[in-house]
This record gives structure tokens, sequence and C-alpha cells, in this order.
């Protein structure tokens, strides 16, 4: 479709006798006329039906050729697994759940708290989050704007020389041009809503940023809470195993007495030293773990964490009671994680709508409306005005990458479907393996708990028998061993209870709120 530019004369309707003359009216009205007024007050009369063309258009534009939305089935079972290792797995009508409850509820150690404060202030990997999302929100806006046209303001100049043969007169000519306008240049009327369709798409990835966002958060509180009663375990490890080389140094120097006054054997003195030894070694050992945790909560942090927010050991931290798993439908559903496979899903499936509309015709408009003079002083005068309206339209016949650009689309969307519905079972089984782990801790606390009894009342029993020349050294050293080991299997064991509750906390969506 072809367009034209029409020069329109200017008309005049009254005069005025000024004098012995008569002067138009828009002669006197000029006088006090700006520039920038005169564009303005350009005639727009026939410009009114383009204007209400193009707003036809727009209110047929209002739909896109994407396929319908419907959210997929998920691929597990309507309920967690139930077998011996799993206990209370089925939800009470007055449970909260995880996700409604706050971080602050959940971790309330005072100290822990602000440990976590310091994280969500200073991560480096929470802040790439969160401008993630600024630049996916400026995508957004960008491509949102595409449905609007851009208008623009332009001034041009030019000068040429023209031959005698073609300027119609015997000498040649210098021609100059003058022009001022304003318009819009190329504006697709999006009649079929192809740039919907990338407006939806934007927006849905701008939605699985912020999705990320709270994953990231999520991910990070528990991780500052996991690193923290790690670090307060290891610290306790060490303390035990402080306490227990002065125990055995001690024992060291009474066999060695003993020795000397032939009351004890070279033998006896021998394996009393192999355990102070091996206290030592695992001194240095828990040294070096207590060390490493530190650096990793700094990391984690993101800044020196102040040596009066650090635990001493495990019994000084206090966390919320148990918390129900829910039902799956309701839980996995509510996962940042999902919700954002989710909306990579939905971004995918307006990307169909695109690839569709490139079969059908595409539809620009370019107009502007102006001034034009030979010379500088003629701009805005009367008769100088200019318009222009170039509608375009582009009808596809033949092109061979518009149906591979369509199965493209399509495929990608099945790629991303696939990557949804594998989101939904690694989340039902992190929050399987965690409910299994969790019905099986109570019982090895227990346990373990009776087998820290059990070999302390070996060790006394041992230690006497020898004090009393009954048995040998050689029963003692294996009572303190078995002792030192269920001590520290204890604690390992506390260890594991607490870290299952925040693990429980996240894989059920916990963690995003304050």
């Amino acid at each position: 479709m072809k367009g034209k530019n029409f020069g329109l004369p200017q008309k005049h309707r009254g005069t005025e006798k000024i004098g012995d003359s008569y002067m138009y009216n828009s002669d006197i009205s000029r006088q006090h006329r700006s520039p920038l007024m005169m564009i303005a007050r350009l005639k727009f009369s026939s410009l009114s039906q383009c204007f209400c063309f193009c707003l036809m258009i727009l209110a047929l534009s209002g739909c896109t050729l994407a396929p319908e939305y419907t959210r997929p089935e998920a691929p597990v079972t309507a309920s967690w697994p139930s077998g011996p290792a799993y206990k209370d797995t089925t939800g009470k009508p007055g449970d909260v759940p995880a996700a409604d409850i706050a971080w602050r509820d959940f971790f309330v150690d005072e100290r822990l708290q602000k440990v976590i404060d310091l994280a969500l202030a200073n991560n480096r990997d929470l802040r790439v989050a969160a401008l993630n999302i600024e630049r996916t929100r400026a995508l957004y806006r960008i491509q949102r704007a595409e449905l609007l046209p851009s208008v623009n303001a332009g001034a041009t100049f030019s000068k040429e020389r023209v031959p005698g043969i073609l300027s119609g007169r015997e000498q040649p000519a210098t021609e100059e041009l003058y022009n001022v306008n304003v318009g819009i240049s190329s504006w697709e009327l999006d009649l079929f809503g192809h740039i919907r369709s990338l407006k939806d798409a934007a927006l849905q990835e701008y939605l699985a940023t912020e999705q990320a966002r709270r994953s990231t958060q999520i991910s990070l509180v528990a991780e500052v809470a996991n690193t923290y009663l790690t670090l307060a375990a290891d610290r306790e490890l060490l303390k035990l195993a402080q306490e227990t080389l002065r125990a055995q140094e001690a024992t060291y120097n009474l066999i060695r007495r003993r020795y000397e006054v032939g009351a004890s054997s070279e033998l006896d003195l021998r394996q009393a030293q192999t355990r102070v030894d091996a206290a030592r070694v695992d001194i240095s050992r828990y040294t070096a773990i207590v060390a490493g945790d530190e650096n990793a909560l700094t990391l984690l942090v993101g800044s020196p964490v102040p040596d009066g927010l650090l635990p001493t050991e495990l019994n000084t931290v206090t966390m919320l009671q148990d918390i129900s798993p829910g039902l799956p439908a309701d839980v996995l559903q509510r996962r940042p994680d999902i919700l954002q496979a989710e909306n990579q899903l939905k971004a995918a499936n307006a990307n169909i709508g695109a690839a569709r509309s490139a079969f059908f015709p595409r539809i620009t408009l370019t107009t502007s409306i102006g001034t034009t003079s030979e010379q500088l002083s003629g701009l805005f005068k009367s008769g100088s005005d200019t318009w222009s309206f170039i509608p375009q339209i582009v009808m596809p016949i033949f092109d061979a990458r518009t149906w591979s650009a369509y199965d493209v689309a399509k495929v990608d969307r099945e790629i991303v479907l696939t990557q949804y519905e594998k989101a939904i079972q690694a989340a039902f089984r992190e929050v399987a393996d965690t409910l299994a782990q969790q019905g099986t801790l109570g019982d090895q606390m227990a346990a373990q708990q009776s087998l820290v009894e059990a070999t302390a009342e070996s060790y006394r029993l041992s230690d006497l028998r020898y004090k009393r020349g009954i048995d040998s050294y050689l029963s003692v050293l294996d009572a303190q061993r078995s002792l030192y080991g269920a001590q520290q299997g204890l604690i390992v064991v506390r260890l594991s209870r607490l870290t299952n509750l925040v693990t429980l906390y996240k894989v059920l969506g916990g963690g995003d709120s304050e």
C-alpha cells in the first residue's frame, strides 16, 4: 500500500479592514503565534479518519493466538508415602502450613535471628537475584511499550544543485528545503497479537525471576540456619574432645605414677598414652572444622559475624516444634521453585502465540505532520503545513523459516513442561526424604541416649574393677572408647534432628516471609 505526501493550502474565511486595506484574520493572529503552537494548530481534519481507523484497529487487537493455558496435572500421588519410616505424615485441621510461618516465628533464637538478618542484608546471591528482578522488569516494560507508538519530532535541512535541464531553466539552480515535523514511524498495529504474546512471555519471565528470588531467600535462610547449627555441634564436639583429653591426661598421670612404683605395667601406661594422643588428634581436627564452619557462615552472611552471635553448643539454640507437612497438592503448588517453573511454562505458551501470528499479515503505520518551506523564515507561514499517512501491510506468502520457528516454539513448550513436571517430582522426593528421616530420628535419639547411659555405666564399672585390681586396664580403655564414641554420636543425632526440622521447613516452602 503506497502513501502520498500532500501540501494543504491554508484557507481563510474572514477578513478585517485595517486602514485602507483588508487583512485575513489568520494573518493578524499569526503575529502572536509561536512555532510550536503553529505545528499544534495545523489542520487535523484530514487526519481524523486516519486516527479513527487506528482506534478501531486497537479495539480489535486485544486477543492473541496463544493456546489457552491449563495447569498440567501433577505427576505425583495425592498423599505422602507411608511405611515404617513415616510417622504422622497426615496434617490436622488446625495445622498452620509451613509457608505461612514466618522465619522469625520458626527460628526463635535471638542470636540466630540476627545472623539471618545479616545474611538477608549482605548475601551476594540474594542481591543478584534481586537485581535479576529489576532487569527482567525493565525488559518487560520495553516489550510492553511496543504496543504504543513512538512519537518523534525532527527537523531537516537539504541543499542541492539542480542542473538546468531538470530545473526547467537555462541555468543550474540551487534549491534549499527546510522541514519540521512530528510523527509516528513504523508503528505495528498488533491485530493478531504478535506483540501482546511477546509481552505476555516477558511478563511471565519477570514473574519467574521473582519466584527465583523467593527460592533463593528460602534456601539462604535454611542454609544459614544449618551452618549455624553445624558450627554449634562442631564446637560441642571440640569441647567434648578437650574434656576427654583432660580426663585422659589425668588417667595417664595416675598410671605413670603407679608404673614408677611398680603397681602398673608398661602396657597399661602405653595404652593410656594412646588415648591421650587420640584426644589430641581430635582436638586438632575439630579446631580446623570449627574454623571452616565459621568461614562458611561468614560467606553466607556476606560479612564477618560478631563473636557474640556465634553459638557455643547445640543446647543453647532454641527451635520451633515439629511442623505439619500438609497435603502434596497444597504444599507443592506454593513452593517458589515450582511456581517459577510454571511461569516459564506460561512464557513458552505465549511464545507459541507469537509464532502463530507470523502466519498472518503485519500492518504498520507511519504518519507525520509538519511544515516545509524553501526558506527558513517561511516555516510556519500560511500554506507551508504538510502531512503524510503511510500505512503498510505485509502478507506472508512463503517463508520456510516461519514453520520452523513455530515447530521450535512447540518443542520448547514440551521441554519446559517436562522440566515443570520434573520440578514437582523433585520437590515431592525432597519432602518425602525429609519426612522419612524425621520419622526415624526420634527412635535414633532415644536409642543413642540409652547407649550413652549404658556406656557411661560400663566405663564406671570397668574403672572401678581396674582400681581394685580385678580387671586389666584394657577393659577400661575399651569402655572409654565406647563412651567417647557414644557421646559423639549423640551430638550428631541431635544435630540431625535440628537440621531435619530446618530442611522440612525449607522444602515445605517456609522462609520467605519475615
